[in-house]
C-alpha cells in the first residue's frame, strides 16, 4: 500500500490542472508543465475540492511502484508552476570564480582553461557575486540536474575543501599526510 500515492495533491490558487488522454498539464503563474503518466495509473482532478487524486488500476508490482512516483511528480509540477525551485551553489578556492555571459555559465575553477556550461532553456542562472551561483526554474528535475552538472565540474576535495558545492553542504575534511 502506497502511503504517498494515497495522499491528495492540493491545488493552490492560480494553478490549473487538466488531464486529457494520460497527458497531465499543469499551468500556473510561472509557466506550464506537461507529463504523460503510465496507463496502469489513474489521475482524477476535482476542481471543486481543489485536489488531485492518484490511484492504481491493478496490484501489479510496477503499478504499485509507479503509484507514489506519479503523485510525487504531480506535486512537484504544482509547486514548480506556483513557487518555482532554486538551487544555490558556492565556489571555494583561491582564484575560483563564476560568471554568466549570455546563455553560458563560465567557471574558472583551477583548470588551464575556463569551463563553459550552456544554460538549458527554461532555467534562470544568476551570479550575485563571483563565488555564488543561483539556479532557478519550474522543473525540479531540470534545476537539480543542471546544479549537479555544475558541481561535477570541480567537486569539493577533502583536504582543502576547494571546489563547487551546494550552499550549506558539509564537506568531510581529511587530515593531510603531515598530521599524526
Amino acid at each position: 500500500m502506497s502511503r504517498i500515492g494515497n495522499k491528495v495533491v492540493p491545488i493552490p490558487d492560480g494553478v490549473k490542472i487538466s488531464v486529457a488522454d494520460r497527458e497531465i498539464t499543469v499551468e500556473g503563474k510561472l509557466g506550464k508543465l506537461a507529463w504523460t503518466h503510465q496507463p496502469s495509473i489513474a489521475v482524477a482532478v476535482d476542481p471543486a475540492a481543489g485536489e488531485v487524486r492518484v490511484s492504481r488500476l491493478d496490484e501489479e508490482r510496477l503499478s504499485r511502484a509507479l503509484h507514489g512516483l506519479t503523485r510525487a511528480l504531480i506535486q512537484n509540477m504544482v509547486i514548480g508552476v506556483s513557487q518555482g525551485y532554486e538551487k544555490r551553489l558556492e565556489i571555494q578556492g583561491v582564484g575560483y570564480l563564476a560568471a554568466v555571459q549570455g546563455d553560458v555559465l563560465q567557471l574558472r575553477v583551477g583548470f588551464a582553461n575556463e569551463v563553459h556550461k550552456k544554460i538549458p532553456s527554461g532555467l534562470e542562472v544568476k551570479c550575485p557575486d563571483q563565488t555564488h551561483i543561483s539556479i532557478k526554474g519550474i522543473d525540479k528535475q531540470q534545476v537539480g540536474q543542471f546544479a549537479a552538472e555544475v558541481r561535477s565540474v570541480r567537486k569539493p576535495e577533502p583536504y582543502k575543501g576547494k571546489g563547487v558545492r551546494y550552499e550549506g553542504e558539509q564537506i568531510r575534511r581529511k587530515a593531510g599526510k603531515t598530521a599524526k
